[in-house]
């Protein structure tokens, strides 16, 4: 039987629930049987309310500015109808009875709650209560545990792929390891997050396939694996093809969840260096892999999947393949105008330099491979098909997959289980 712990947050009867419960408990808020309550209160509490809200979305859209979209409406709406519920509650605390004040907290706090599942069902970030609980869980295990030396490797014959000569082992785990560590570098990166699949504990031990894995902005490593879920991903297919899996490496971009260094050395950062060979050169000192080019792919969600097109084309002797969910047509701070200034300093020839969109314009890219997923309802559908239509012309083996969602987890979870079979393949993991 289905655990309650696996029911849906962000599809089914929870969010819908959520948003029932959340206008009966205003509505219990907002009545009461005393004139001064419905002609001052009650219009001064939502009136402020919607003034404080308004002015807060106007701020982080036209002066903090911390990513290039707006607010989604959907989110301000929330935000409003929690701030309402909390001042009503406050304002009730005054009359009544005690048992009258707290049910009026709890109330608050419900739609406060259900503010909160509404979020997550708008960007479908943690799929399941399972996924929220393993945010506290610490089932990590350490590096050095988990990825010690090799005693031996597993030799691939020419002309064989590492499937046609693997034999799984009788007491390989039925599961991989995620770890957490700091691969250093030119760029204040927080600790990446590594997943290493059941082969890697055999020995001999087999050289593995490569995934650079990015998140979008905001957001941070650890995201692949709470919301992305890409560890359940990976052991299913594991457990599918005799304990081989891609190593994913998740690596942060960003520096910190509300910067945007746009995948660029600039005046922002060093965080192409950083990613195109700082982490390259520390997986292939530190774990166990094929070194080929055609063997590593580097991908990442909204933010993370313009960044991967980035790497793919300025770094393509490194990353063979790149994978795409839901990206931008071209690194961006809002305009392009103010992204060449905050990077560049205005020079617009700089910006043209390293923007991938101008580089796939003038130059080919016959060896490398990608997919470019989006989803139908995105507001990025647009660009996506720009990225996709700019990739092919260059000249690149590029897949484009519609997914039925809009901008949210939904098509990097999804997505990703297209990517992994499909790279599996490409670099001999399957027959």
């Amino acid at each position: 039987m289905l655990s309650p712990l696996d029911l849906s947050l962000v599809n089914g009867p929870i969010p819908i629930a959520a948003t029932v419960a959340a206008a009966v408990a205003l509505t219990c808020l907002a009545i009461r049987k005393n004139r001064t309550w419905w002609t001052r209160v009650l219009p001064i509490v939502v009136l402020t309310c919607a003034v404080v809200v308004t002015g807060l979305a106007y701020v982080v859209d036209h002066v903090w500015k911390p990513w290039p979209e707006p607010l989604p409406v959907i989110l301000t709406v929330w935000a409003g109808a929690a701030l309402v519920a909390l001042a009503l509650a406050v304002a009730r605390l005054r009359a009544g009875r005690w048992y009258v004040r707290v049910l009026g907290m709890v109330l608050a706090l419900g739609v406060t709650a259900s503010a909160i599942v509404a979020t997550n069902a708008h960007f479908s970030q943690y799929p399941t209560m399972r996924a929220v609980l393993d945010v506290f869980s610490n089932k990590q295990v350490d590096l050095n545990q988990a990825a010690p030396p090799p005693s031996s490797v597993v030799e691939e014959p020419a002309g064989k792929k590492l499937a046609d000569v693997w034999k799984k082992p009788k007491d390989l785990p039925d599961k991989g390891t995620v770890s957490e560590t700091v691969i250093p570098g030119g760029f204040p990166a927080r600790p990446a997050w590594i997943y290493l699949p059941p082969a890697y504990a055999a020995t001999p031990r087999p050289k593995l396939p490569v995934i650079v894995l990015m998140a979008g902005q905001p957001g941070n490593p650890r995201d692949w694996f709470d919301g992305g879920r890409i560890h359940d991903n990976l052991d299913t297919f594991a457990r599918e093809h005799d304990g081989l899996a891609p190593i994913v490496v998740a690596v942060d971009q960003l520096g910190t969840p509300m910067a945007n260094p746009l995948c660029f050395d600039s005046v922002l950062g060093q965080s192409e260096s950083y990613l195109a060979r700082d982490v390259p050169a520390w997986i292939k000192q530190r774990l166990t892999v094929d070194e080929r080019r055609e063997a590593w792919t580097v991908a990442g969600f909204s933010q993370g999947g313009t960044c991967a097109i980035q790497l793919a084309v300025r770094a393509p002797d490194v990353y063979g393949n790149f994978a795409a969910f839901a990206p931008q047509n071209e690194p961006s701070l809002g305009t392009r105008q103010e992204t060449v200034k905050a990077a560049f300093g205005g020079d617009e020839a700089a910006f043209v330099r390293v923007n991938p969109m101008d580089i796939l314009a003038r130059q080919r890219f016959p060896q490398s491979a990608g997919i470019i997923f989006e989803g139908r309802d995105d507001s990025y559908r647009n660009a996506v098909h720009e990225v996709f239509e700019a990739c092919r012309k260059a000249g690149m083996d590029v897949l484009w997959k519609e997914l039925p969602y809009g901008h949210d987890w939904k098509v990097a979870r999804e997505g990703f289980s297209g990517l992994v079979p499909w790279f599996a393949e490409r670099a001999g993991l399957v027959r």
